[in-house]
């Protein structure tokens, strides 16, 4: 589906500058299509940044844009998964909250500026990401990751692939405090690392691919708790480790 990514984000930001005009300062792109390798993009993570709040008529023209996007360019069109944000918030340390679909608050705010400022964007309008993001503290960063688990023991049995390719990712950022990596990657270290789990690794990779059977899909739903189990167990010695505990 990457090779989707050009055509949809090319009409996404054709759509917003003729909607947003000069209110918009920056636009850009992250999460798995930012990273060059071969998992499949299950959604387009994305910050529009804007100058000044957006109108009530710019909100209607905005999701009459996201609906034209699901509609045209499926299935990724439908996958918009990000948030609106004035320039003055995005400078900022606070999660910000979006001026779009409820005010919802970017939790993730201290991980999504480690991957900007790292270079792992792609830049569809306005200056380089360090020109706005500041640089996130291990704290910050901390917290943001507590925030990951919670989504993921939350989500055990709606989206077991994600939950446990995202546990890999989760257990690599506590251990290396290393947090611009993409799940591919740290699923194939976590594979190397922990061998008494690679089959459910292989599982959760196979399903993002399409390729999962019903009975790999009922395994991996039978041992993703167990799985979280191991992960919080490693998470807590990285910590622990880190107090000199």
């Amino acid at each position: 589906m990457k090779e989707q990514i050009g055509p949809l984000t090319r009409a996404f930001v054709d759509g917003l500058r003729r909607i947003l005009g000069d209110k918009l300062h920056g636009c850009y792109i992250y999460g798995a299509a930012a990273f060059p390798d071969n998992m499949p993009t299950g959604d387009i993570d994305f910050h529009v940044i804007l100058e000044e709040p957006p109108t009530d008529d710019e909100k209607s023209a905005l999701s009459g844009l996201h609906k034209a996007l699901g509609r045209d360019y499926p299935p990724l069109g439908k996958e918009m998964d990000g948030y609106y944000l004035l320039l003055a918030d995005a400078r900022g340390s606070k999660p910000p909250q979006s001026q779009m679909w409820n005010n919802a608050t970017d939790t993730s705010w201290a991980l999504h500026r480690a991957h900007l400022r790292a270079g792992r964007f792609l830049a569809l309008h306005g200056p380089d990401p360090k020109e706005i993001y500041a640089t996130p503290t291990w704290p910050e960063i901390e917290h943001a990751l507590e925030g990951e688990l919670t989504y993921v023991e939350d989500h055990l049995g709606q989206y077991p692939p994600y939950c446990i390719l995202q546990l890999c990712r989760l257990i690599y950022s506590h251990q290396t405090r290393e947090v611009v990596v993409s799940k591919a990657q740290t699923s194939r270290w976590a594979r190397d690392e922990f061998p008494e789990w690679k089959r459910l690794i292989e599982l959760a990779g196979s399903a993002y691919a399409g390729e999962a059977s019903q009975e790999d899909n009922d395994v991996m739903r039978s041992e993703v708790s167990a799985f979280l189990q191991f992960a919080r167990a490693k998470i807590a010695r990285a910590a622990g480790d880190r107090r000199g505990t």
